[in-house]
């Protein structure tokens, strides 16, 4: 018994990840009844995010050089992270997560152009079946292009684009400034989610403040969610560490299994034939493009030890190349 809990349980902490990552728009829509909009709830945590791994990773502040790679990739995780919130909260979540989970096609693009990697026959297939599964999702003949429908699923396409071009700048800031620490990229990520959900918060509509115990409610929800979402990222990234990463990614899908019950149980959102359809084909090609990749042999190069591109919608969440892993950049 301690022997299958032993083997068992870095599994479980990425299954129970994915859970709390499938269900944390329900909080957030919570919050928005609250008078708290998402913008502004994804800001705080986020930035109590950052400042969490500042203080506890203060040392790893030394490894930090300016390069304009960090900036990029903090506007990418701050498109990345406001895309997926102000989606999930404002739209169906289930047909968002599935617009966000496009990655596969981005991912190759922007590795192609940015870290000069060379476009598979492999790659292009996969690009190809994830948005061959959007455009079975949006098509109907009365909308006729088959192209997001409202606000929010633009926002779930653009979420994964910024989620895509997060994966290939972490790999490139791994390459580029080898010895800057991963906890500091981890930083830049909650820090650029913050930032950029502060900015964009100013241009949305601010509902009437909570107050009286609505405050407190909503201080609690959002004091909570900072530390659900701070000791979440510890447990996942305690089974990333032992878990291969093409599996790893496989498990991470579990995600949508919990968001589509989530999303039937709380929101009364029941996916029809062709969400259905459309859902499965991205959601085998983010599977498939974990197991083609899975045997790409990449040089031995020192300055990225620490980080692994996959073409599939996890990679942002795990740079476990050496044991090494790196977070979600969400709310």
């Amino acid at each position: 018994m301690n022997h299958w809990l032993r083997t068992s349980w870095p599994t479980l902490a990425i299954m129970l990840g994915a859970s709390v990552w499938g269900m944390i728009w329900y909080p957030l829509r919570m919050l928005a009844a609250l008078g708290v909009t998402g913008t502004a709830a994804s800001a705080l945590t986020s930035g109590g995010g950052c400042l969490f791994v500042l203080l506890v990773r203060r040392r790893a502040l030394k490894t930090v050089r300016w390069h304009w790679l960090l900036p990029a990739l903090a506007l990418a995780a701050g498109i990345t992270n406001l895309g997926f919130v102000w989606g999930s909260i404002h739209g169906q979540v289930m047909r968002v997560l599935l617009l966000f989970y496009l990655t596969p096609a981005w991912t190759a693009l922007f590795a192609h152009f940015i870290l000069h990697e060379r476009l598979t026959w492999a790659g292009a297939g996969l690009a190809a079946l994830s948005l061959a599964g959007a455009m079975t999702m949006l098509w109907s003949p009365q909308l006729g292009l088959p192209v997001p429908g409202n606000l929010a699923e633009w926002a779930g396409l653009a979420g994964g684009m910024g989620f895509a071009m997060s994966n290939v700048l972490i790999l490139k800031t791994s390459r580029v400034l080898p010895d800057m620490r991963p906890e500091m990229r981890t930083a830049t990520i909650f820090g650029g989610a913050a930032l950029f959900s502060a900015c964009a918060s100013l241009f949305e509509a601010m509902p009437a403040p909570p107050t009286g115990a609505h405050l407190g409610t909503a201080a609690l929800l959002v004091l909570g969610l900072g530390l659900l979402l701070a000791s979440n990222n510890m447990l996942v990234q305690y089974g990333l560490a032992r878990v291969p990463a093409n599996r790893a990614s496989i498990i991470m899908l579990f995600e949508i299994v919990v968001t589509a019950l989530s999303a039937w149980l709380f929101a009364g959102e029941s996916p029809g034939s062709r969400e259905w359809a459309g859902g499965v084909c991205i959601v085998l090609a983010s599977a498939l493009s974990s197991w083609v990749h899975r045997s790409k042999a990449i040089p031995p190069d020192p300055a990225s030890e620490d980080a692994s591109l996959d073409d599939g919608c996890d990679t942002a969440r795990n740079d476990h190349k050496g044991g090494k892993n790196r977070p979600r950049a969400m709310v």
